[in-house]
C-alpha cells in the first residue's frame, strides 16, 4: 500500500468516526428537543461538510512546507515596504529564471471559511484554509517588476509574517531543445507540458497505455463492459496520436504504445508475464497501436509484458533521439502506472548508445493533496505541499501566455476522457462551494483538471542535467 492509499484510508477511517458522534449527537437532540430537530441539523451539517470540510488534505495546514535546495543555490531577503516586494540589495536576473518566494503565511479568521491568497501583480496563488507556516511562492515571470521593487504583494484573507527569502533557478531554454514527453495515459502530455511542448522547436509524445478501463459512461450508451473499455481504449489510443497536432506536433511523432491501464505495476513484477486489460477482455495491445505511424518491437506478438514496453521504448528513444525527457516525478506523484512510467524509461535507458541531457519529472496527482494547485484557473502554480526533504529538489517553471492557455484548455478539451459530465453529488458540492466557500468555477471545462491544469505556470522538477 503507498503512502496516499495509507493517508486515504485514515481520512476514511476519521470521517466514520465523525459521522457516528455526529449520528449520536443528532440522536439525542432528537430525543431531547423535538422529533424533527435532526432532520434539519442533517442538512445543515452536509451542507457545511460539503462546502467547507470536504477537500481531500491528508496533513495539517499549520505544517511547514520543506523543500531541500541544493547547497549552491542563489538566494536574496526581501522585505515588504508599502505593500510591494523589495530587494534588500540589487537584483541582477536575466528574466527567464525560475523565481521561488519563501514565506511564512497566517490565515485570518475569515481565511477557516475562504481560500487564502497571496495577491502579487496579476497572479493570485491560493493556499489551505487556516494555514500557518511556510509556503512558497511562484515569481516566474516576474523578474523585471521584483528587480525594480515594483512588484506588489499582499495576502488576501491572510497575512505574510516575517521576510520572505528569494531563491533563483537558472536554466536553458529546454523548448530549443530536441523534447519528448512520456505519458502514462492520454491526457497526461497536456496536462503536464502542453506550453512546454507546444513552444519546442521539436517534440514527440509517447503515451504508455491505452487508459481503456473504468469506462462506465460507454456502458450507458448500452454496450457491455469488456466493449465500452475496447471503445474507450481506441477513442484514447486516438486522442494520443491526433489531439498534439494541435500544439503543431507531426502525427508521426506521436506514438501509443497501447499497454493496459493499471497493470504496468503487474508487468514490472513480472517481467515476462503478459498482463491482460482488467476489463477490456483483451491480451493484445496491437488494437491500440493502429494509429502509430511506424512499427515497435512489441507489434510482433502484441504481447502485454515489461520486456516488451522496454524494447519499445528503446526503439522509440533511438528513433527520436530526445536531448530533454519530460516524465512522471514519483517523489510527488503517487499514481501506481505514473511511477511504472518513470522506472520504466529509466530502465530503457541504461545501456543505451543515446542519452538525453535532461530529464524533467512532473506530478499530475500528489499524496497529500487532491486539489493542488488550488486556487483559480488561469492563476500562477506556487510549490506543492512538500514535508521530507531528504532529496534535492530543483523546481523549473515555464510561464505560459494566456494564448497557450487557452489552446491547451482546447487540447484538453479534445480528450474524451475529460469530456463526460461529473457525477451528481460532486455538481452539488461544487455549487455549494461557489455560493459559500467563494471558489469560481473554470471557464473552459467541469472537470477538474481545467481549473489544476490550465494555468499560468508550469512547474517542472529537473531531476537530471548534464
Amino acid at each position: 500500500m503507498n503512502r496516499k492509499q495509507q493517508l486515504l484510508k485514515r481520512h476514511r477511517r476519521n470521517k466514520r468516526v465523525a459521522l457516528l458522534i455526529g449520528l449520536l449527537v443528532l440522536l439525542v437532540a432528537g430525543v431531547l428537543v423535538a422529533w424533527w430537530l435532526p432532520l434539519i441539523l442533517a442538512v445543515l451539517l452536509w451542507v457545511v461538510h460539503e462546502a467547507w470540510f470536504a477537500d481531500h488534505l491528508f496533513y495539517s495546514p499549520k505544517d511547514d512546507y520543506r523543500y531541500n535546495f541544493a547547497p549552491g543555490t542563489q538566494r536574496a531577503g526581501l522585505h515588504l515596504a508599502a505593500g510591494r516586494l523589495v530587494p534588500d540589495a540589487p537584483l541582477s536576473l536575466a528574466g527567464d529564471e525560475t523565481l521561488i518566494v519563501e514565506v511564512q503565511l497566517k490565515s485570518r479568521w475569515l481565511g477557516r471559511f475562504l481560500d487564502p491568497a497571496v495577491e502579487l501583480s496579476g497572479d493570485r496563488q491560493a493556499f489551505e484554509r487556516g494555514v500557518a507556516g511556510k509556503r512558497y511562492l511562484n515569481l516566474t515571470g516576474s523578474a523585471q517588476a521584483l528587480a525594480a521593487g515594483e512588484l506588489g504583494l499582499r495576502g488576501r484573507y491572510c497575512r505574510i509574517v516575517g521576510r520572505p527569502v528569494l531563491w533563483v533557478f537558472p536554466h536553458p531554454d529546454y523548448a530549443r531543445q530536441r523534447l519528448m514527453v512520456i505519458a502514462p495515459h492520454a491526457d497526461d502530455a497536456e496536462l503536464a507540458a502542453f506550453g512546454l511542448y507546444a513552444q519546442a522547436d521539436e517534440s514527440w509524445i509517447v503515451t504508455l497505455t491505452a487508459g481503456e478501463i473504468e469506462a462506465e459512461h460507454y456502458q450507458q450508451m448500452g454496450l457491455a463492459q469488456a466493449d465500452a473499455a475496447q471503445l474507450k481504449g481506441r477513442l484514447r489510443a486516438w486522442d494520443s496520436i491526433a489531439v498534439p497536432r494541435w500544439a503543431g506536433v507531426p502525427e508521426a511523432q506521436c506514438v501509443q504504445l497501447g499497454y493496459f491501464c493499471l497493470q504496468l505495476p503487474a508487468m514490472r513484477a513480472a517481467p515476462d508475464q503478459p498482463q491482460a486489460s482488467r476489463e477490456a477482455d483483451l491480451d493484445d495491445t496491437r488494437l491500440f497501436r493502429q494509429f502509430n505511424a511506424f512499427t515497435l518491437p512489441g507489434d510482433v506478438d502484441g504481447s502485454p509484458t515489461w520486456r516488451n514496453l522496454i524494447a519499445d521504448l528503446r526503439a522509440v528513444l533511438l528513433k527520436a533521439r530526445p536531448e530533454v525527457i519530460v516524465l512522471p516525478t514519483p517523489v510527488l506523484d503517487p499514481h501506481p502506472d505514473h511511477i511504472c512510467a518513470h522506472d520504466a524509461l529509466i530502465e530503457a535507458l541504461q545501456g543505451l548508445e543515446w542519452q538525453p541531457t535532461t530529464l524533467l519529472g512532473y506530478a499530475n496527482h500528489l499524496h497529500d493533496n487532491d486539489r493542488w494547485p488550488m486556487g483559480d484557473a488561469g492563476a500562477g502554480v506556487a510549490l506543492p505541499p512538500q514535508f521530507e526533504a531528504d532529496e534535492v529538489v530543483e523546481p523549473y517553471c515555464r510561464v505560459v501566455s494566456l494564448s497557450h492557455q487557452r489552446d491547451k484548455a482546447m487540447a484538453l478539451g479534445m480528450m474524451h476522457d475529460l469530456q463526460p459530465r461529473a457525477p451528481f453529488k460532486r455538481r452539488v458540492r461544487r455549487l455549494l462551494q461557489q455560493l459559500l466557500a467563494g471558489r469560481a468555477p473554470s471557464p473552459y471545462g467541469e472537470n477538474e483538471f481545467f481549473r489544476k491544469a490550465v494555468r499560468r505556470h508550469e512547474l517542472l522538477w529537473v531531476l537530471k542535467q548534464d
